[in-house]
C-alpha cells in the first residue's frame, strides 16, 4: 500500500469514527414539553338542570377537563348565514348561557378545568365541508362566523373560563390564513385566556396559523385499523405511525398539542374510521372489548408523549342513555381503562 494511500484511508476512518462519536453522544432532539396534562372528557350539554352528584361520577374517573359545546346553525355548507343567539334560553339548558354558567361553577369547585368550545352545524353536511363559492360569500362568511366566536370569547372572558377553543373541523376555511389570523387577533382582543383551534386529523398538517394560538388542537379520530376487531399491537403500531406527522408539525411550532376529541363507539368496526357516527353503525356487532383497546392503545403511546397537554374523550353525557351504539365510555370497558390511565398520573 503507497505511503499516502494509506494516510488518506486512516485519515478518512479516523474522520469517520470521530463523526460516529460526536453523533452518538449527541442527545436525541428533544420536543416541546409541558408541565399540563388535561384528562378530559366532552361534556354534553344536558336538557335540564344538574340535579347533583353528575360532576362526582366525572371526578371518580380521574378526569380533571371538559369541554362545554354551545351551537351555532348554518343551513347549508356552500351559503354564508350562520344562526346563533347567545342569549337564546329556549335550546337545551346545558348548551345555554346560564347552563354553561352552572357546570362551570360546579366542576370548578370540584377542580374541574373548563375549556368552552363553539361549534357549528351544518344542516346537511360536516362542517368541514363549508367552502364558499365567491370571494363575496367568503367576506361574509368570516364576519358571521367572528361575530359568532366573539359572542363566546365574551362569554368564556365573563366567566373566567381558561381555555376557549375558536373552531372545529372548519378544514376548508383554515386554508385562509389571513381571515384566520384576523379572528384570532380579535379574539385575543376580548379573552385573556389560553386558546387553540380544533383540526381535524385530516387538517392539522396544512394549517399556517398554529403560532398565533396556545396549543395546536387535533381532532384525532385516526384510522388505526383495516378491519374488525384489531389486536392491541396493531392499534398501537398505527398510533406510531401517524405520531410522526403530529412531530413534524410540533417541530415547527414549538407549541404543545390538545386532542380536543377523540373517541371510539362500543362496535367491532370502532377502529376502522373512528369518526363514523353511531346511527351508522346500527348493523355492527357491539364490542366493549374494541373500544377498550382503542383507548388502551392511545394511553399507551400518544398519551405518553411530553408534548401531550391534555385529551378530551367523546363523549361524556351528565345522564345515562341507553342508546347504542354510542361513543361514550360510560358503563362499559372503556371507562374502566380511561379511570386506570387518568388515576395513574
Amino acid at each position: 500500500m503507497k505511503l499516502w494511500f494509506r494516510k488518506y484511508l486512516f485519515s478518512s476512518v479516523g474522520l469517520i469514527i470521530l463523526s460516529f462519536s460526536i453523533w452518538f453522544f449527541i442527545p436525541a432532539e428533544t420536543l416541546i414539553s409541558t408541565g399540563e396534562k388535561w384528562k378530559g372528557v366532552c361534556w354534553v350539554g344536558s336538557r335540564q338542570p344538574l340535579q347533583g352528584g353528575e360532576i362526582q361520577a366525572l371526578v371518580n374517573t380521574g378526569a380533571n377537563a371538559i369541554s362545554q359545546t354551545p351551537f351555532g346553525w348554518q343551513s347549508q355548507k356552500n351559503t354564508p348565514e350562520i344562526r346563533w343567539d347567545v342569549s337564546n334560553e329556549r335550546r337545551w339548558w346545558g348548551e345555554t348561557p346560564v347552563g354553561i354558567q352552572a357546570t362551570f361553577d360546579s366542576s370548578a369547585t370540584k377542580g374541574i378545568m373548563n375549556m368552552l368550545k363553539p361549534h357549528l352545524w351544518v344542516r346537511e353536511g360536516w362542517v368541514g365541508e363549508i367552502e364558499m363559492g365567491n370571494e363575496a360569500d367568503w367576506k361574509i362568511w368570516f364576519a358571521n362566523y367572528q361575530a359568532f366566536i366573539l359572542d363566546y370569547a365574551r362569554l368564556a372572558e365573563t366567566l373566567n373560563m381558561p381555555m376557549l377553543c375558536v373552531g372545529t373541523e372548519l378544514e376548508k376555511t383554515s386554508q385562509r390564513e389571513k381571515e384566520w389570523r384576523a379572528i384570532i387577533a380579535e379574539v385575543r382582543k376580548v379573552y385573556s385566556g389560553k386558546i387553540t383551534y380544533a383540526a381535524n386529523f385530516t387538517e392539522f398538517e396544512k394549517v399556517k396559523f398554529w403560532d398565533a394560538l396556545d396549543y395546536i388542537g387535533i381532532q384525532a379520530y385516526f384510522p388505526l385499523a383495516k378491519d374488525h376487531n384489531p389486536t392491541l399491537q396493531e392499534l398501537k403500531a398505527s398510533w406510531e405511525s401517524h405520531l410522526p406527522g403530529i412531530e413534524k408539525v410540533i417541530r415547527k411550532y414549538k407549541k404543545p398539542v390538545l386532542f380536543t376529541e377523540i373517541g371510539y363507539c362500543n362496535t367491532v368496526d370502532a377502529a376502522v374510521e373512528p369518526w363514523v357516527w353511531p346511527n351508522e353503525r346500527k348493523e355492527i356487532q357491539f364490542s366493549e372489548e374494541v373500544q377498550a383497546r382503542c383507548y388502551e392503545a392511545f394511553f399507551e403511546t400518544a398519551w405518553k408523549k411530553s408534548w401531550m397537554a391534555g385529551v378530551f374523550f367523546w363523549k361524556w353525557y351528565p345522564e345515562r342513555h341507553n342508546r347504542e351504539p354510542d361513543f361514550t365510555p360510560q358503563g362499559k370497558m372503556a371507562e374502566e381503562v380511561m379511570r386506570a390511565y387518568f388515576s395513574a398520573d
